[in-house]
């Protein structure tokens, strides 16, 4: 009991024991200020999964695209060799063209070695445009179609209207690169005074555009698309029914050795080139050909160029420099359809977007 003088100063309610136990105890916030921790960044699993989605509808461009690009720099003398064998026929009539070992030899010789690789930006620039969307849109086209058949494989047919409605759309968009390719390509046989010299890639689409008109970007773009459309075929299309085929020969159905991916692009190669070699003939003649003394075109059309061609050089002269076509597709398809194995496992390593 406290004294009376004192009263209750510390106001404590004794009526009630004092238990320290039941006193609360203090909470010191701390104070505001730049040391003290952030505060976690709120993880959000929608925009991870937008990310990832996103990655792996661009999975089929790039990896076609680089693909493509890279087979492009390896067999770009082949390809050289193919146009300067194609367009010698429209400027020599009548003599038989000359072998892909001595249009190579005769260039290093008169031109220099790094004639072989003149165009070579325009091949890349033509790739980057044409094979992404040519590849690109095949894979997903097909891989659309399968789903939609229930996981069950596509039958050839089938494969056959993917191939070309993917390369007919990638052939509009890339046939500007076309025309400078095939141009740079074919400038080096021209009479000296006839040469356009064209600088470069851009230069040669700056030019045309503007000395010939900007429709000129688009010569031959019917014959284009009938080739782009028949390599899409001969190329994708045949190379997954080959896959099936040379899988179960080589007992293994989900074609994962590079002995059956190889043997696959070996048959894709060969159809590649013998589907589409006649219109990629008429193509490189519309899209290289100058006006003649009389200031006519050679040809008039895309079949005004085939009858002339079977008129003066037969059906075979519509598979003029089938070795060195072939020469340079089996090794393209084969370097696209086996790279793009390594190159498609990086980027998804690469990005998450094969987890």
């Amino acid at each position: 009991m406290y004294p009376s003088h004192c009263g209750n100063p510390c106001g404590v309610n004794q009526s009630l024991p004092l238990n320290p136990l039941s006193v609360a105890p203090l909470v010191v916030s701390p104070p505001s200020s730049p040391l003290t921790a952030p505060m976690p960044i709120a993880y959000s699993p929608s925009a991870a999964g937008e990310a990832m989605s996103t990655a792996k509808i661009l999975e089929p461009f790039v990896c076609g695209g680089t693909a493509a690009s890279f087979a492009s720099c390896v067999i770009h003398p082949i390809d050289l060799a193919k146009v300067r064998m194609q367009i010698f026929g429209q400027l020599n009539p009548g003599k038989a063209p000359p072998s892909f070992p001595s249009i190579i030899s005769r260039m290093v010789k008169t031109e220099g070695v790094g004639s072989i690789y003149k165009g070579l930006d325009a091949a890349i620039g033509r790739q980057m445009v044409y094979g992404t969307a040519r590849i690109g849109l095949h894979r997903t086209f097909s891989d659309e179609l399968v789903k939609r058949n229930g996981g069950e494989p596509l039958s050839f047919g089938v494969k056959t209207l993917s191939g070309m409605a993917s390369g007919a759309t990638a052939v509009c968009i890339g046939t500007p690169f076309d025309i400078a390719l095939v141009r740079l390509q074919s400038d080096g046989m021209a009479p000296v005074s006839e040469r356009r010299n064209y600088k470069n890639v851009f230069d040669a689409l700056m030019r045309t555009a503007t000395e010939e008109g900007f429709g000129t970007l688009y010569a031959g773009l019917g014959p284009n698309i009938l080739r782009g459309m028949s390599m899409n075929v001969g190329m994708l299309a045949c190379y997954d029914q080959a896959k099936e085929f040379v899988g179960n020969l080589n007992s293994d159905p989900g074609c994962k050795k590079k002995s059956s991916q190889a043997g696959s692009a070996c048959i894709a190669g060969f159809t590649a080139a013998a589907f589409s070699l006649p219109f990629d003939l008429v193509k490189s003649r519309l899209m290289a050909m100058q006006p003649l003394p009389s200031g006519e075109m050679p040809y008039s059309g895309i079949a005004d160029c085939f009858g002339k061609i079977l008129k003066n050089e037969g059906p075979l002269g519509l598979w003029a420099g089938f070795s060195a076509y072939y020469g340079r597709c089996a090794p393209h398809a084969m370097i696209i359809l086996m790279s793009i194995e390594t190159i498609t496992e990086f980027y998804r390593s690469a990005t998450g977007s094969g987890k």
